[in-house]
């Protein structure tokens, strides 16, 4: 395999062990790695024009600092292991934004870890792991 493998990485301790995970994953089938970043963004239809120029250079301020913040560190040195290393950070649902991810980058797998969330909460909202399951157009491993 030499495909790319996409990765849901926000730095919390189930996305560490998911990009750990990817990257045994990638050297052991010669695949590239994308660690990519979401942050979700509701979409405020009834703000002004100005509102929505301050809002719009906001995002642009957040996935900046989430590039550098969550997503340097996190590569940092995986491309002297021997994988190809690319990010990506964008703005919107997790489970929809990472299935379009994979879709473009045309990626063999996404990995994701379990935050953990159980009982109700997850019942009632669902989770970004279950979603993506559901609506990858690729194989989704979840990593607990």
């Amino acid at each position: 395999m030499t495909g790319k493998i996409v990765v849901g990485y926000d730095a919390s301790p189930s996305a560490k062990r998911a990009l750990d995970f990817a990257l045994d994953a990638a050297l052991a089938n010669g695949s590239g790695l994308i660690v990519a970043h979401v942050l979700e963004w509701s979409p405020y239809t009834f703000l002004t024009k100005e509102e929505i120029e301050e809002r719009h250079a906001r995002r642009n301020m957040e996935l900046a600092r989430a590039e550098e913040a969550i997503l340097k560190p996190a590569v940092t040195g995986l491309g002297a292991k021997g994988v190809t290393v690319e990010t990506v950070s964008r703005f919107g649902n997790i489970a929809e934004v990472l299935a379009k991810i994979a879709r473009d980058q045309k990626a063999e797998q996404i990995i994701v870890g379990r935050t953990g969330h159980s009982g109700l909460t997850s019942r009632l909202f669902g989770s970004v792991a279950g979603s993506l399951a559901q609506a990858a157009p690729v194989a989704v491993t979840i990593v607990p």
